[in-house]
């Protein structure tokens, strides 16, 4: 499949009448097409119908949610039953933290990328203080070597083994969203049950971006956002994975709501929780229509192209651009080399003069994204940015 192969079923941002070079999909997705009419056609059956759309809406919104299942287990390589579509990210992994972060007086930190997304390392903070800790004491940092932006292995393998017994939890990001590295979720989640600590992964520039198995990688939990590479919409809706050996055990601790009680029974009103199998379980609230409108028509498009395809485009697109950026004067590419290690990202460090660069690229119909201090990220996504959209970037950035 070429890179682009989809772009027809996008709008395209304008910029002086002409498609941008949009390259800002690790922040925000293009919107799919049918987003309107999907959104629309709900829209109508509320006004047609009122609350009688529960049952009778053209997609009924009581099992609305369902009509995601299988789709976002493809996506990340989880069973049915894994997987379910709920509220945003920060609140799921403090949803799932709740269940799975059970510290104790000898196991009680949390390891974390010395880099994490802010919210993860507010979440985490926020966690140990809500259990006695003090953030300072059980927050252990994974960092870079000195003179590096990426993170090595060997350096976590040695906080292991000096640590270990005492972390209860690590929670990293699939893809570091500053650097667009790619972890190696099979080898440290193996890594982390090896000294019996729980493995949670934050997804955001995971999902949509690259092809994983969470099931077969016995991923403990994860959380995602969907409005990056999944093209749901500004802030819209979350998915979580729960890997079934924790799913199906009915007795695990959770903050529980209505909607995650037995369908069967929910409606008696007067029953104590009867939680759902599975992800499912976790469920708080009914969810918005809307926003899983929206999310549905992108989620077609993904069934439709395929993640190990657009994976394959993807490597194909950031070998391009590595190949051509990383002698230019003036920038220094701080995402892995390794095809393997990176997905649709690419971090590039402007050394010279970088934000009057970035605006130089914005005034010439380029979409991308500041990251202070210093570092422009692009994200080429393979669903849209075709050749063409890359080898223009190129040029501009080349021409100066």
């Amino acid at each position: 499949m070429n890179s682009g192969h989809f772009r027809n079923h996008f709008h395209i941002p304008q910029i002086n009448g002409k498609d941008s070079i949009y390259l800002c999909g690790n922040s925000l997705g293009l919107q799919p097409k049918k987003v309107k009419e999907y959104v629309n056609a709900e829209l109508e059956d509320w006004a047609a119908l009122g609350v009688e759309g529960h049952l009778h809406a053209r997609h009924p919104w009581l099992p609305y949610h369902e009509f995601l299942t299988q789709s976002t287990a493809r996506l990340v390589g989880a069973t049915a039953s894994e997987v379910v579509v709920m509220n945003s990210l920060t609140v799921n992994l403090h949803l799932l933290m709740a269940s799975f972060y059970k510290p104790t007086k000898e196991r009680y930190k949390i390891l974390i990328e010395s880099d994490a997304f802010p919210s993860d390392r507010y979440a985490v903070a926020s966690q140990a203080v809500w259990h006695g800790y003090d953030p300072n004491d059980a927050i252990v940092l994974w960092k870079p070597e000195p003179g590096e932006y990426t993170l090595r292995n060997e350096k976590l393998k040695e906080i292991l083994k000096k640590e270990g017994d005492r972390i209860a939890l690590i929670l990293l990001g699939g893809v570091n969203y500053y650097t667009g590295q790619y972890f190696n979720i099979q080898e440290i989640t193996a890594m982390g049950h090896s000294y019996g600590i729980t493995m949670g992964w934050d997804l955001a520039h995971a999902a949509g971006n690259v092809d994983m198995h969470l099931h077969d990688w016995e991923v403990d939990f994860a959380a995602w956002c969907s409005y990056k590479y999944l093209n749901s919409g500004p802030g819209s809706l979350s998915g979580i994975f729960v890997h079934d050996r924790h799913g199906l055990n009915l007795s695990i601790p959770r903050l529980s709501g209505w909607w995650g009680h037995n369908k069967e029974t929910r409606f008696r009103m007067r029953d104590e929780f009867d939680p759902l199998p599975g992800a499912e379980g976790w469920q708080l609230s009914n969810p918005p229509i809307l926003p899983l409108a929206a999310m549905r028509a992108s989620m077609e498009i993904f069934d439709a192209a395929g993640i190990e395809n657009l994976r394959a485009a993807s490597k194909e697109n950031v070998l391009y651009l590595y190949n051509e950026l990383q002698s230019h004067p003036g920038i220094t590419i701080i995402t892995p080399a390794n095809p393997e290690e990176r997905g649709s990202q690419l971090s590039l460090v402007m050394t010279v003069n970088g934000r009057a660069v970035f605006d130089q690229l914005t005034k010439k119909g380029v979409i991308a994204d500041w990251r202070e201090p210093e570092v422009i990220r692009i994200a080429a996504a393979p669903l849209y940015n075709t050749r063409a959209d890359l080898e223009s970037f190129v040029s501009i950035i080349k021409k100066g």
